[in-house]
């Protein structure tokens, strides 16, 4: 192999790995979860903002949640913004529900391009079976700021979009 070849293939290994970095969005774990259960979900981030570090992740809740809870994390701060609901509801341990978490924020590090971290929420998913929840998350860096809140129409693979929002596909209660 010439020394020309060898260099193409280098940087065309090279521009496969960072296609395959740039691709990388936040995520939710796990994938799936039992409908009307309570759940521990995990944010991981994977990266900056083009080689700029993390210094805030902001996820906006889904209608449903009734109760959320985030992870305390060193070095980072924990916002959490409610919203009042429209008519109280029945909520966990009997308790009628006014007001849900519509957002937590995260903010401080900063978490450096080349780490990876992950982000904790202790929800109370909605009774709603075998349907996706959406958790549009915006990643905020020291220079720039990535949106990941794009969620597919009906009939769409969420693989097809540029920046999907993280997603649970709830499960429907066994019988």
């Amino acid at each position: 192999m010439t020394r020309h070849a060898v260099t193409a293939a280098v940087a065309l290994l090279a521009a496969s790995v960072m296609t395959g970095v740039a691709s990388a969005h936040v995520t939710v774990q796990p994938p799936e979860a039992a409908a009307d259960s309570y759940a521990q979900l995990t944010f991981t981030v994977p990266h900056g903002c083009n080689g700029s570090a993390t210094t805030a992740l902001r996820v906006k809740l889904p209608d449903g949640i009734l109760s959320a809870k985030p992870q305390m994390k060193p070095g980072w701060q924990v916002e959490i913004k409610t919203r009042k609901l429209d008519a109280a509801v029945a909520g966990p341990h009997g308790r009628s529900v006014t007001e849900v978490v519509d957002e937590v924020a995260w903010r401080g590090g900063p978490l450096p391009d080349n780490l990876y971290d992950t982000f904790g929420l202790v929800v109370r998913l909605p009774d709603r079976g075998d349907q996706p929840l959406y958790f549009p998350a915006v990643q905020e860096c020291e220079q720039g700021v990535e949106r990941w809140i794009e969620i597919p129409t009906s009939g769409q693979s969420a693989d097809k979009l540029r920046a999907p929002a993280p997603a649970v596909r709830l499960k429907a209660k066994s019988p």
